[in-house]
């Protein structure tokens, strides 16, 4: 289970002194003392990266319309506007140059929302909006008590009401998880989470397309997916094994790589195949389909992208182009291959 923040420019040079939320006590040093030099980062992330590529820098507008036609979604009910595209795990280990070249493709593309953690560096200018998270790498270590929502609901209002963050979301947590949190936070006149980041692929579904929008239709929690590409075993680089520069091959992912050489594993190989088949049809690439399909989603408020090199978010990001040709034929046709649509309640209804 993750926490999450969405930093903008705005509201994060002072605290909030007023409006309702402001209302609650949060400064109690037993419950968020410890919290506060952890939170304080989110602000730091915000504001440390006001020097990329100024070089490089046109009007956003313009780019967008030269480039991808991006398109902008609200996260949830808020009224935070967020790019259906993000560029997630910008991460410190990368050589500068890359990372700085990642960045600048991704804003001139009309990117505005980057994804953190604790574990990657990331940044701001005054038009994106930038997320954290906490608890990266694990599970929390307590148990998901009424108590323990009402300290984590109270902590994330703590950091709002100080300008350190504008919104806050969570990541990994159950529908059940996200419904408490909202109700703790309406019944201590607290601020509530206003997305999920969760898993969505060709192969992740169940969640996504049924339980969270319910979840949205109720208390207005959008989705931020992640992992498009399932770890990159949508790109078809596996068709044929497991090459040794694939981060499969690596010592941390021998998860990934049984996961790939299971007998699931082969037969998600052999649907990829047949979804090529279809992606050649569209005159795409398979992973700008898979990107594309995602993006169908209309629960789905942006989908967090990965990249290694340029040339490879280059392709992603062209999955926007992708979005029209995908119409109710081909979507039928991607479920029979796939042929793991889940049953949502509406389906009932029929």
């Amino acid at each position: 289970m993750q926490v999450s923040f969405a930093c903008t420019d705005h509201g994060l040079k002072a605290p909030r002194n007023g409006g309702e939320h402001s209302k609650q006590n949060t400064t109690s040093p037993n419950t968020t003392s410890h919290a506060r030099a952890r939170f304080r980062t989110v602000a730091l992330i915000a504001r440390s990266l006001g020097s990329f590529t100024h070089r490089y820098h046109h009007n956003l507008k313009e780019s967008t319309a030269k480039l991808t036609g991006m398109k902008y979604r609200n996260l949830g009910k808020s009224g935070l506007r967020v790019s259906c595209l993000g560029l997630g795990k910008v991460n410190a280990s990368r050589l500068c140059q890359v990372a700085e070249q990642l960045m600048t493709i991704a804003y001139e593309s009309g990117v505005n929302l980057f994804d953190t953690a604790e574990v990657y560096s990331g940044g701001k200018r005054s038009s994106l909006v930038i997320t954290t998270k906490l608890y990266w790498g694990g599970k929390c270590s307590f148990a998901l008590t009424s108590f323990v929502f009402a300290e984590i609901v109270r902590a994330m209002t703590h950091v709002i009401n100080q300008g350190m963050a504008m919104y806050w979301g969570t990541s990994r947590w159950s529908a059940m998880e996200i419904m408490e949190a909202y109700s703790v936070a309406r019944q201590f006149n607290l601020i509530p989470p206003v997305c999920e980041q969760a898993e969505y692929h060709f192969f992740q579904r169940e969640k996504v397309e049924t339980q969270l929008p319910e979840i949205y239709h109720k208390i207005g929690v959008g989705v931020v997916s992640w992992s498009p590409l399932a770890c990159g075993i949508i790109t078809g680089k596996y068709e044929n094994g497991i090459p040794e520069s694939s981060r499969a091959a690596m010592k941390p992912y021998q998860w990934l790589r049984e996961k790939i050489t299971s007998e699931d594993g082969k037969k998600q190989q052999a649907k990829l195949k047949e979804l090529t088949h279809i992606a050649e049809k569209l005159s795409c690439t398979l992973p700008q389909l898979a990107i594309a399909w995602c993006l169908r989603n209309e629960g789905v408020s942006s989908v967090l992208l990965g990249a290694s090199n340029p040339s490879q978010l280059t392709e992603n990001l062209g999955a926007i182009q992708v979005i029209p040709k995908i119409t109710a034929g081909i979507a039928s046709e991607l479920d029979h291959i796939l042929g793991n649509r889940p049953h949502s309640k509406r389906d009932y209804h029929h």
